[in-house]
């Protein structure tokens, strides 16, 4: 019997219920005072805009930052293989559900990251979690930022592998951190986001992969929201930084933002992924992804490296905007070249308000608050799209401009 609040299953209380009281609380505050941002019902296909209860907005939410979403020959490559494969796989894959489209999925992937081989998972969150798992144990040591995903702290957790993190891109607290350890334990692996999702910002890879040569340890990048935004061409963190495919050990990447479908990917050595493929949990006991989800990512995989202009496009709207939100006077800490722009606000209270009064005159945008930030350092996560215009984006820091004078935020 499970229980609402008490959350008892089976008679095993999972949760406390004074936590639980205290969350539903301050959901039903946000509520009654108009202030809630979250769950919002979105109409409609999400790109530049998107239609929430009935009003079209400026989106400043979607990860959809090629604006691929709606794409028609990704929607004609999913329609497709629903035809030629149905809509759903059957099974795992290690099973029934291993068709031939997963195989064109991976080698594409791989083709892309010029890695030897790629594996793909039914989601980002569930790719970092089993893939650490499966390659690392209790003899092993994983370094991570503190400005991580959370996947990764999840994976440390719930893996059992011993593990200790390093202040925001602090990499002499990182090699600090290696000199100590590098007797204590049998492999270390240095796992980073590239791009920061709550900042902006973009790791310092080529000194990481230096201290990592240095003491022998492993390396793992998190590509979530470099791919298809850092670089010439937009493939990513390696043309960003002119890096060799085999510099990163266990190059990481999720099929859900610039790419429009779901799931996530490791690519690299061949007798890594082959082991993948038979130990890590969330492949061998997960469904295997869809077909149309599959064809999906792979005609926009085509459109990444053929599409030139949409790129451009974007990297134009990033310093466009970038530019004016600085010259409003927000803070955007340390954000450059990506398509994340952090509009910092301060307290919770604050930045709820400042997202509502957004919303209200026609700006979709997110307020991040703590837990998920410093106390405090309450924020507006701005998503910038390939498909912005130039009017959009003049439009929301109009937007900006009126509701950071009225809230006395600049």
């Amino acid at each position: 019997m499970v229980s609402i609040l008490g959350i008892n299953l089976f008679g095993r209380k999972i949760t406390d219920k004074e936590t639980i009281k205290k969350l539903l609380s301050r959901i039903k505050n946000m509520d009654r005072f108009y202030l809630n941002s979250y769950l919002q019902e979105v109409q409609g296909k999400t790109n530049r805009t998107v239609k929430v209860t009935g009003r079209i907005k400026i989106s400043l939410g979607s990860y959809s930052y090629l604006g691929l979403i709606g794409h028609k020959k990704i929607e004609k490559a999913a329609i497709q293989a629903i035809k030629k494969y149905g809509t759903g796989a059957g099974g795992v894959r290690l099973l029934t559900g291993n068709s031939t489209i997963h195989k064109q999925l991976e080698q594409r992937i791989a083709n892309f990251k010029a890695t030897e081989d790629a594996i793909v998972f039914s989601s980002g969150y569930v790719t970092n979690m089993c893939t650490i798992a499966a390659l690392f144990g209790k003899d092993d040591l994983v370094i991570i930022d503190k400005f991580d995903h959370q996947s990764i702290y999840d994976a440390c957790i719930l893996s059992g592998v011993a593990w200790l993190r390093f202040n925001h891109n602090d990499l002499h607290e990182l090699e600090t951190i290696l000199q100590d350890n590098i007797k204590r334990y049998k492999r270390i692996l240095i796992v980073v986001d590239a791009v920061y999702s709550m900042d902006g910002d973009i790791a310092d890879i080529p000194e990481i992969i230096r201290l990592a040569k240095k003491y022998k340890a492993f390396t793992m990048v998190d590509e979530a929201h470099s791919l298809g935004v850092l670089g010439e061409h937009g493939k990513g963190l390696k043309e960003y930084f002119n890096l060799k495919s085999a510099d990163i050990d266990i190059w990481m990447g999720t099929l859900s933002k610039a790419i429009p479908a779901i799931g996530g990917y490791i690519a690299g050595k061949k007798e890594m992924i082959t082991y993948l493929r038979y130990s890590a949990h969330g492949f061998v006991f997960s469904a295997a992804l869809p077909p149309s989800v599959c064809a999906s990512a792979i005609a926009a995989f085509d459109i990444i490296e053929k599409d030139t202009k949409r790129h451009k496009q974007l990297k134009n709207n990033i310093s466009y905007f970038l530019t004016g939100v600085k010259r409003l006077g927000f803070n955007t800490l340390m954000s450059k070249d990506t398509a994340i722009i952090p509009v910092m606000i301060g307290s919770v209270i604050k930045t709820f308000r400042f997202a509502k009064k957004c919303n209200d005159l026609g700006v979709f945008v997110c307020p991040i608050v703590y837990p998920a930030v410093p106390k405090d350092a309450g924020r507006l996560r701005c998503c910038v799209m390939a498909t912005h215009t130039k009017k959009d984006l003049d439009n929301v820091l109009r937007v900006f401009e009126k509701v950071g004078k009225e809230l006395s935020v600049v």
